[in-house]
């Protein structure tokens, strides 16, 4: 490939030796926030190094300035943020860039960023503009870093595409992100990052919103690219698994503030402080089957068996098949097929599998907010038996009271024009009225202090909170009503460890409480290990596998749920090997029986 043709920044003698293999340096950095409330010290007096073929993990919970760190190495802090102090140094053969000295907008720190420094973000979806192909974004920095003409240009695009393995690159480079599934679309990012050979790789939460064996693929593409090109790699998360997978080096953040750094063998087996072995023993907590869940599940097991209290039988759900395309009818998608569970009184049931598997469609089929296109529900509840799926709009509202449902989107699930009491109260409304106000706020107070919140916190909005806090308040709006299921879709997957576990005790204390049933949709096994009393496993719309939790996730019987256990990742560096994974081909007749 052609040499970087872009402005050079200024470049200044070495004044130190440092060890060869270093790419950047960072000494004592700081970035902060003016805010109407004060100075909020995003990034408070951070070292570290990064070294050319190894990984280093920044480690800690939302909100620990992890990402601002990332974003202050690039000078792409957004406003009111600054860098206050510190230096960020590049070490490059004729010498030192000193970036913490360039003008965030000038054309020699723009000369840096996908040159020397690349990054990958969270979110492609949105990091990502929804009117280019994708070929038209990845050739951007290749116009702005090289001086290959038009042709050479989508040749090396192709390459890259083919390299992070995208299928059919010579047609998918004129897609749009949009056509792209979330585990293309964040390859097409690494594509991105990599398109001029980047000394460095900052890569942020980038496996965060994927399924265990996607975030698989994608950490051993990153581990492939980091060999074959011999970059540094920057590597945020808060999945101490995921660190403990891939990372060489650690350093561990909260508050701003760098309170641990190591070999991954020392952070993870030697910790030194309280909150390094907090996030370590949260992620460990999850390996095993919760404490409150195994002694309801002693009790339970003392009680004759009763009837289900909900029953599906034979489910289906097909997107898209009505109507017919250029004079042949459509098949549409078939995204549950056939599917027949029983959830009994106080029992946990979890809906695993990968994205696409039919999980969230299941659990909104049961709802009603997808219309099944066959099959039968049956709800056994205070008034008797219920077909759910014969009722009409009105029923269907008085139902609502008993089946409540926790969206997985704390931020998009809650309505941010309503404050905390608005929104824990609709249900209450709905079903009573609007009278005796007093009593509904009584309501709400205490359900409040019953997901860990303040009575006080009722008239704020929604973005007054924190994401784990948002989540409590979904909580409390689910339970609102006195339900006796509870269908939660991805409820604890956007949160940090720390505080998946503080939400899935919360949920188990109000399952003792109130004897509720629940359908827990997840693809973290960990979870639901921890959380489940039975898994069903889910492939293409079809339940795979179905027994009791334990059993499922320490001796599966299908295939395929031997390759989702094997791409969990462990949190014990001892234990790698999601590179060593099962892979699951279907069979012919899988194949046949998704078409």
């Amino acid at each position: 490939m052609s040499q970087t043709v872009s402005a050079a920044p200024n470049i200044v003698p070495m004044r130190a030796p440092v060890d060869a293999d270093t790419v950047l340096t960072v000494r004592h950095l700081k970035t902060e926030f003016t805010l109407r409330t004060g100075v909020l010290k995003a990034v408070d007096d951070v070292s570290f190094d990064l070294r050319r073929g190894k990984t280093l993990c920044i480690v800690g919970e939302s909100g620990s300035g992890k990402s601002v760190t990332a974003r202050s190495i690039l000078r792409i802090v957004p406003e009111p943020g600054k860098m206050t102090g510190g230096e960020v140094i590049l070490h490059r053969p004729d010498g030192d860039v000193r970036i913490h000295e360039l003008d965030p907008r000038s054309s020699a720190i723009r000369a840096i960023r996908g040159a020397d420094i690349s990054m990958i973000f969270q979110e492609p979806m949105s990091s990502l503009s929804p009117v280019h192909t994708i070929g038209f974004q990845i050739e951007e920095s290749l116009i702005l870093h090289t001086d290959l003409d038009k042709s050479a240009r989508r040749k090396r695009i192709i390459e890259l595409l083919e390299r992070v393995e995208i299928p059919d690159p010579e047609q998918t480079i004129d897609r749009y992100p949009f056509e792209y599934s979330g585990g293309m679309r964040q390859r097409a990012m690494i594509a991105m990052a990599l398109a001029c050979n980047p000394k460095v790789l900052i890569a942020d939460e980038p496996t965060t919103a994927l399924d265990v064996t996607t975030q698989a693929e994608i950490l051993d593409l990153i581990q492939e690219l980091q060999d074959e090109f011999g970059m540094a790699v920057m590597f945020i998360t808060h999945d101490m698994g995921v660190v403990a997978e891939i990372a060489d080096e650690v350093a561990v953040m909260h508050q701003g503030r760098h309170v641990e750094s190591g070999s991954v063998e020392d952070i993870f087996h030697a910790p030194r402080e309280d909150y390094t072995k907090m996030l370590i023993g949260s992620a460990v907590r999850l390996e095993q089957p919760s404490p409150i869940k195994l002694r309801m599940q002693a009790e339970r097991e003392k009680q004759p068996e009763g009837q289900p209290i909900l029953s599906v039988r034979a489910m289906n759900k097909v997107f898209g098949a009505t109507g017919t395309v250029f004079g042949r009818k459509g098949q549409g998608v078939h995204a549950v097929r056939d599917v027949s569970i029983d959830l009994m009184q106080g029992e946990t049931l979890g809906i695993v599998g990968e994205s696409g598997s039919g999980k969230t469609t299941l659990g909104r089929c049961l709802m009603r907010m997808h219309e099944p296109t066959s099959g039968e529900v049956l709800y056994r509840g205070r008034d008797g038996e219920v077909d759910v799926m014969s009722l009409d709009r009105r029923s269907l509202k008085d139902l609502y009271a008993d089946m409540r449902m926790i969206f997985q989107d704390p931020y998009a699930s809650l309505n941010p024009r309503m404050t905390v009491q608005q929104i824990i109260a609709e249900p209450l409304r709905n079903r009573q009225g609007h009278g005796n106000a007093a009593a509904i706020r009584d309501r709400v107070a205490d359900l409040l202090v019953r997901v860990g919140l303040k009575p006080e916190h009722m008239e704020r909005y929604p973005h007054a909170f924190s994401g784990g806090q948002r989540q409590r308040i979904g909580i409390a709006r689910a339970l609102a009503p006195n339900p006796k299921i509870i269908v939660a879709d991805e409820a604890t997957s956007a949160l940090d460890v720390s505080l998946r576990s503080q939400i899935l005790d919360l949920l188990l204390e109000f399952q003792e409480q109130l004897d509720l049933s629940f359908i827990f949709i997840s693809h973290d096994i960990s979870t639901v290990r921890y959380f489940c009393d039975r898994v069903a496993v889910m492939y293409r719309g079809e339940i795979v596998e179905l027994g009791a939790a334990r059993a499922v996730c320490d001796t599966p019987s299908h295939a395929y749920t031997k390759a989702l256990l094997s791409a969990v990742p462990r949190p014990d560096p001892t234990q790698r090997g999601i590179h060593k994974r099962h892979r699951y081909v279907a069979s012919a007749s899988d194949e046949r029986a998704s078409q």
